[in-house]
């Protein structure tokens, strides 16, 4: 039995819905493995929509707005390609980023709705079912998406992907513009840290442990591991219940 992939669109009203709605009326034949969800704006799909997705064992899902000028709402779509670069970011450390597409559709694309769905189901049917999709899926993998769920919800990282445009061709507070390459570097650091971070507080929460448990479960540095453990102290997140020997025993202090 071949595999069809269970795709998931999110569409913004005023474009590629109409599109869609177009390619529907004028009977252009695509697959019919997408799942539509309306939005007012592409720039409304929150990330944490996508890996919710993804979790719930979505084997691709697809982004469309308005073509860049054209925004119903001005600037929703650059917000979009935002949040769609911070995703795919993301979605490298799982090599999942191949499972996810932004494309823009005019309400009078109705031809290049049905070329686009076609040639991104074709692209996930290459790919083959999600591993989240499976009988038996692994945790890991699951709390790794948890943990990006959790990292693109936060203060810094939001705060990133609203003022890119501002502080990159306006200035920021002190009135310094910074080169977009310098920001493209903060920004994937950010995504990296914050990754991290949430995979070290999701881990607390299972059960306590030390730098060097942290080290060899995230397979990275144990000076690294402690670099992010400062920063979530000082964000009162987590906190060091015990010391074993001379060994500090850390723990997750976040409410819920």
């Amino acid at each position: 039995m071949s595999f069809e992939p269970k795709i998931l669109g999110f569409l913004c009203n005023w474009c590629s819905y109409a599109g869609a709605d177009l390619a529907g009326v004028s009977r252009i034949q695509y697959p019919p493995n997408i799942r539509v969800i309306r939005v007012m704006c592409s720039g409304r799909v929150d990330p944490e929509f996508i890996f919710k997705g993804f979790r719930s064992g979505i084997d691709g899902i697809i982004v469309m707005g308005c073509h860049p000028g054209d925004c119903h709402y001005l600037e929703g779509n650059y917000e979009a390609e935002m949040k769609f670069s911070m995703v795919q970011q993301f979605l490298e450390f799982i090599n999942f980023d191949q499972r996810v597409r932004l494309e823009w559709v005019s309400a009078s694309e109705g031809n290049r709705f049905a070329e686009v769905v076609t040639d991104f189901t074709n692209q996930i049917k290459e790919l083959g079912p999600s591993p989240t999709g499976r009988e038996k899926v692994d945790k890991d993998l699951l709390n790794k998406l948890k943990a990006m769920e959790m990292a693109a919800g936060s203060y810094r990282l939001r705060a990133l992907v609203g003022r890119e445009r501002k502080i990159t061709e306006e200035g920021n507070v002190y009135g310094e513009i910074i080169p977009k390459e310098r920001f493209d570097l903060l920004f994937s650091q950010s995504i990296y840290d914050e990754y991290m971070r949430h995979q070290i507080l999701l881990s607390l929460e299972d059960d306590p442990k030390s730098v060097k448990d942290l080290a060899i479960q995230l397979e990275i540095d144990a000076s690294e591991v402690l670099d992010h453990i400062l920063v979530l102290k000082s964000r009162s997140q987590v906190a060091m219940e015990k010391i074993i020997g001379n060994m500090p025993i850390y723990t997750n202090v976040m409410e819920g």
